[in-house]
């Protein structure tokens, strides 16, 4: 769920002078971000556009090869599309409750026709997969709504990124049609209508009068096993609702922000694999930053950081069992020589992300490279072990019970964040030039030891208190001494710099939202990072990140900033930017890592679980300043 400003270490600088106009001209080519909805089975996701074609989907993971990438290139790299034939047809869509089934209806001047796409979860989450099936899904089914639609149908399979074009055979019958594609591990059958060659793709139609309907499902499975039964298509929808269903009866919203919140919490959810528990920061890789630049990064890994911040925001309302899973994935990911700590893993807690460039992706917009994996792995981010203790001291006071294990794990974590004090880190936006003193590592780092100390005096646990509270204290004059520059914080000790991550400080009980210091570093950012009433995460003019081009808002810095003004009475500017932010989501709910106020279009990875959540936590605090003015 990752606000990173790069994420590897290898990478080709675009030309400095490349002309932005042409930049544009390529970005409009491309579908807008916000076109896109995601179906999901908690395990991966698929990406919907509102011309009806399923242009990114990886198997059986987030963090697998893509199966369809157009979303990175084009209609060569791989899709699925589903449309009317009547190329004026009419689209209006939505979700189908608090579910990630997607039903879009079709109007066209013959007819209407809804189409109900999602990918099948079994009523107790123990689906075929867990069963001993490695499959996954996608059920695209076309219901009559009234007159007639004709529905065109294109397929073109491309396993590995785009660099496998599969050996593809007829394998049903006349009555059930079905194509099976197979290149390597992969295998994909399609059922439910006839395709025939047309080119490098397949092709056919599907007409549909009211009350009939015609049901096309997608199979991914591993080449070498027997290809898997057809699924029972009105049970896996059954089954499928029921599930999300449940999840979400246990989330209670209310409020001008509900809605948002809500769909928010299942976006988080939807990024969860619930077989591991890790939190993924996104459903995609190399989404830019900078339209036609270098800033484009794989975020679907689990960030400490990130899935850490999300935790948070489930916990505070009451869903425990999220804490638990993750939990216990983060003790298995950490296992061993704390020295080996990593800042982000994989979504089973795998070490090895080495970051790669896919030349057979051309690239969203032309941003080039596409990156698979992430070389911020090796990066050292001071701030992590602050984020960990946090979220695991708030889910204590939540009551979930702290194991052993899991109050070793922290111990061994408290006892290497000591070993590295005197280390310079890259900090959360993991910068490219020289590692710094950041303010915000060092609070995080004062914020660790803090909920030691708590864990042993309040909570009863055993550990070197004493030792901890000389470590956070001698935190807390270092900040004050050197993280301060006339009367606000500052982005590092080198610096009269502000960064956006310093409106974090507060959560951690640092100091107070209307501390002065924090009061005259909301001012420094108003007059510094703010583009068209968003905020920047830091100024790219800086240099400060080694990298070249520049970025957009990110979304979930603006959400920080209403949490801010929430805090400390201005809560007139915090509806108004929070109703703003809102109105930035598509109409399925889903936002990305930032926006562009001036193109008017979403930007970078998505769904981004870091602006979500940043979303979740805003709406909380203007909650939270209504009842205080009550």
């Amino acid at each position: 769920m990752v606000p990173h400003a790069g994420s590897g270490f290898s990478r080709k600088r675009t030309a400095r002078g490349r002309d932005r106009r042409a930049r544009w001209q390529t970005a409009l080519m491309s579908t807008p971000i916000e076109d896109y909805a995601l179906l999901s089975d908690a395990r991966t996701a698929a990406l919907v556009s509102r011309a009806g074609g399923i242009d990114w989907l990886c198997a059986p993971r987030l963090d697998a090869a893509s199966l369809f990438g157009a979303l990175l290139g084009g209609k060569e790299q791989g899709h699925w599309d589903l449309r009317p034939a009547d190329p004026s047809a009419t689209l209006t869509r939505r979700y189908d409750g608090d579910t990630f089934t997607l039903v879009s209806r079709w109007q066209t001047a013959d007819g209407t026709a809804d189409v109900r796409e999602w990918m099948p979860i079994g009523a107790d989450g123990a689906d075929a997969a867990s069963a001993g099936e490695n499959r996954t899904d996608v059920i695209r089914r076309i219901i009559g709504i009234e007159g007639t639609v004709a529905f065109v149908q294109e397929l073109r399979l491309r396993f590995d990124y785009a660099r496998a074009v599969p050996w593809v055979r007829q394998t049903g019958t006349a009555e059930e049609p079905a194509l099976t594609a197979t290149a390597g591990p992969d295998a994909v059958v399609i059922r439910g209508a006839a395709l025939h060659p047309d080119g490098r793709s397949h092709a056919g139609t599907v007409t549909v009068s009211a009350g009939e309907r015609v049901d096309l499902t997608l199979t991914w499975h591993p080449s070498y096993r027997p290809e898997p039964a057809r699924l029972d298509v009105d049970a896996a929808e059954r089954e499928t609702r029921d599930w999300w269903q449940r999840w979400s009866a246990r989330i209670r919203d209310r409020g001008p922000d509900a809605d948002a919140v809500r769909r928010s919490r299942l976006i988080l959810r939807a990024l969860t694999n619930r077989d591991t528990g890790g939190i993924a920061a996104a459903a995609t890789t190399s989404l830019p930053e900078d339209f036609g630049g270098e800033r484009n990064w794989d975020y679907r890994y689990v960030w400490l950081r990130d899935a850490a911040l999300a935790l948070e925001a489930l916990i505070d309302h009451g869903l425990v069992d999220e804490a638990v899973a993750w939990r216990d994935w983060l003790l298995r990911a950490v296992a061993g020589d704390p020295a080996d700590l990593q800042i982000m893993y994989g979504m089973a807690g795998e070490r090895d992300l080495r970051e790669r460039e896919m030349p057979s992706l051309p690239g969203y917009a032309g941003s080039a490279p596409v990156r698979v994996g992430n070389g911020a792995e090796g990066q050292y981010q001071a701030d992590v072990v602050g984020e960990v203790m946090v979220t695991l001291a708030a889910a204590r006071r939540a009551g979930l019970a702290e194991s052993t294990r899991s109050w070793s794990v922290q111990r061994v974590l408290l006892r290497h964040a000591e070993s590295q004090l005197d280390r310079p880190d890259n900090g959360m936006w993991e910068i490219r030039g020289d590692p710094r003193f950041f303010t915000h590592s060092r609070v995080m780092l004062w914020a660790a030891f803090d909920r030691g100390i708590t864990g042993v005096e309040r909570d009863g646990r055993p550990g070197p208190a004493k030792q901890w509270r000389t470590v956070r204290d001698g935190l807390r004059a270092e900040i004050d001494a050197r993280g301060v520059r006339d009367g606000g914080f500052v982005q590092h000790d080198d610096t009269d710099e502000v960064d956006a991550a310093l409106l974090l400080i507060p959560r951690t009980g640092f100091c107070a939202p209307d501390d002065e210091r924090m009061l005259v570093t909301v001012e420094r950012i108003e007059q510094t990072l703010m583009r068209d009433g968003l905020v920047l995460r830091y100024r790219t003019s800086s240099g400060v990140d080694g990298l070249s081009g520049a970025e957009h808002p990110f979304l979930a810095c603006s959400f920080w900033l209403v949490e801010q003004y929430a805090a400390t009475g201005r809560t007139d500017d915090a509806r108004r930017l929070m109703t703003r932010l809102c109105a930035y989501r598509n109409d399925v709910g889903l936002l990305s890592e930032e926006y562009d106020p001036v193109g008017r279009r979403q930007v970078g990875n998505t769904p981004q679980a870091f602006s979500h959540l940043a979303l979740i936590r805003a709406a909380d605090a203007l909650a939270a300043a209504r009842h205080r003015m009550r």
